[in-house]
């Protein structure tokens, strides 16, 4: 047995479900649900992203078995921007992860955006008429990317500059650059694999610390281009929507 959450779903023959599943000691699984379509399952209403869970299966290869899933906890709806955030995540570790690898460390970290990102929800009524601030919303974001690109093996150094490893200075500006690192903007022109940001955004990162507005957009362009680097140029889905909702609302308003 063992914790997890439904990542996506499948319909599978006429009654079934595969699922991707994200579990606490063995990593991403694909289960098989049998019967979970039907209207009578006592899974039907289980399976379903962001459901904390218990579960048990059986068998062995690329598709297991589920043999049991209980609640682990009462799970109150995402809506809105929280909603969208938290697909996001799914579709990171569909896409970033691969089977059969244990992450306990990355497994927590999710578990805490979700409980952050559904806290947010509630208490701001999200669904009903108004929704987090970005502010609220973007920190979650940010410390899961963070946490995702350290498992990964993507080691990030946000306290010194590349190649001199000398200390950032908060009030410098820097060319963050993929796969060297922050680099002063004087020694390095811009380019395509870089983003440009104040030394004081690198080390807020490095503290978790998210008060700051300047802070908050840079950090979110620094992590759009080094989690692009590793989907070596894949589309998010959750990116697209997005676009298109702004697109949709900015014709509509």
């Amino acid at each position: 047995m063992d914790k997890a959450y439904v990542l996506h779903t499948y319909a599978y023959r006429e009654t079934s479900l595969i699922l991707q599943v994200w579990s606490e000691k063995h990593g991403r699984l694909g289960l098989v649900a049998k019967g979970a379509r039907r209207p009578k399952s006592a899974h039907r209403s289980l399976l379903v992203p962001f459901q904390p869970l218990v579960v048990d299966w059986f068998g062995r290869g690329e598709l297991r078995t589920l043999k049991n899933a209980e609640p682990l906890a009462p799970a109150t709806p995402l809506a809105g921007q929280a909603l969208l955030s938290a697909f996001y995540l799914n579709e990171l570790l569909l896409k970033l992860t691969t089977r059969d690898d244990p992450h306990e460390g990355l497994f927590a970290a999710y578990d805490d955006a979700i409980t952050s990102l559904r806290a947010l929800s509630r208490s701001t009524g999200d669904g009903a008429g108004t929704h987090p601030a970005a502010s609220l919303v973007e920190p979650v974001l940010r410390r899961f990317e963070l946490r995702l690109l350290q498992e990964l093996g993507f080691a990030l150094e946000l306290a010194r500059e590349a190649g001199t490893h000398q200390p950032i200075v908060a009030e410098r500006e820097y060319h963050y650059v993929v796969e060297r690192g922050a680099l002063p903007c004087g020694d390095v022109e811009a380019r395509g694999d870089a983003v440009r940001l104040l030394g004081r955004t690198l080390l807020d990162l490095e503290r978790g610390a998210f008060h700051d507005p300047v802070t908050i957009a840079q950090a979110k362009s620094l992590m759009r281009l080094l989690i692009h680097h590793c989907l070596n140029g894949q589309e998010l889905a959750t990116r697209t929507m997005v676009r298109d909702l702004q697109r949709l609302e900015d014709e509509t308003g």
